[in-house]
């Protein structure tokens, strides 16, 4: 079994359960897979491979803020709001990112027994897909083409990097950027929404995707947290969820469609400050989302990448 785990950036996310379950988690299945080389496996579930994948859009606002750099934000016509990558921002990113916040989580890691190996998108082409150099966005209540971004959307996963990794007992730690690939020819690093490159990889592995983040989940009404929508199965449930999701939270139902539809077993949004997140959101503390949400569901709506939250 493979689970996909993206930790998010903000600050009230404390990564230090989620690690910790990570620990657990790999252990109990390297001790299920020695129990069952000793031809003691009845009952057993075959071993628990996990793959984090991070965000960091606090930790690389607050760097350039050190900097003297102000993060920008834009909207597009959708409504949808997420960050504008310049070149510098992007430089950014390849020094908080992949640098900094991933080797950190490696070092944790490490110290909880876990053999973890750091992953940004560009490594053996793990992320790859089409730059987007410009974007539609709307601006004082028009619509108008921004350039000089550095984002892309995600278009292929190296699939086989990952198993890889997996198959020799390495607990894979991943990070954007991602290679975006130019209209000339060639490659540039550019960012990509961290849900959204847990999703494809996810879909990818097909494997369940457990999205922690600083609520428990999905709610109906957004400051109430007894409103929560424990799962969705249908398309008419789905529905519910994604007239819910508001703010930060409608990136994430957009990245659950995506990695539904390229595969993944299931998605649960659940909270990171819980001391055991992923095993209680497998378990079904969170919102669960089915693939039986898809049928019917098209989701077109492009938004501007973001390391989120």
């Amino acid at each position: 079994m493979t689970t996909v785990v993206k930790i998010g950036g903000a600050r009230a996310v404390d990564p230090e359960g989620a690690l910790a379950d990570v620990a657990s988690l790999v252990e109990d299945g390297e001790d299920s897979a020695e129990r069952s080389s000793a031809g003691r496996s009845g009952g057993i579930e075959p071993p628990e491979d996990v793959v984090l994948v991070h965000g960091g859009s606090t930790a690389v606002d607050e760097t350039l803020e050190e900097l003297g750099q102000e993060p920008t934000y834009v909207e597009t016509p959708g409504g949808v709001v997420g960050r504008f990558t310049d070149e510098d921002t992007m430089d950014v990113f390849k020094m908080v990112m992949p640098g900094k916040l991933n080797t950190d989580l490696v070092e944790s890691l490490q110290n909880e027994g876990v053999n973890a190996v750091g992953l940004s998108g560009t490594d053996g082409k793990l992320l790859e897909g089409k730059r987007k150099s410009a974007v539609r966005v709307k601006e004082d209540g028009k619509k108008k083409i921004k350039r000089g971004d550095h984002s892309g959307k995600i278009e292929s996963v190296n699939a086989d990097l990952l198993e890889t990794m997996l198959s020799g007992g390495y607990t894979p730690v991943v990070s954007v950027p991602m290679l975006g690939k130019e209209k000339e020819g060639g490659y540039t690093a550019v960012n990509a929404d961290a849900d959204r490159a847990a999703a494809a990889i996810a879909g990818a592995l097909e494997a369940d995707l457990v999205v922690l983040t600083d609520v428990s989940g999905i709610y109906e009404d957004p400051d109430d947290e007894s409103t929560r929508i424990d799962s969705a199965s249908t398309p008419e449930e789905f529905a519910a969820v994604e007239e819910a999701a508001e703010g930060f939270m409608t990136k994430k139902v957009m990245a659950a469609t995506e990695a539904l539809e390229g595969g993944a077993s299931s998605v649960i949004v659940a909270t990171a400050n819980a001391d055991a997140p992923i095993t209680s959101a497998l378990e079904g503390e969170g919102t669960t989302l089915e693939p039986g949400v898809l049928a019917d569901n098209e989701t077109d709506e492009e938004a501007p990448q973001e390391a989120t939250r």
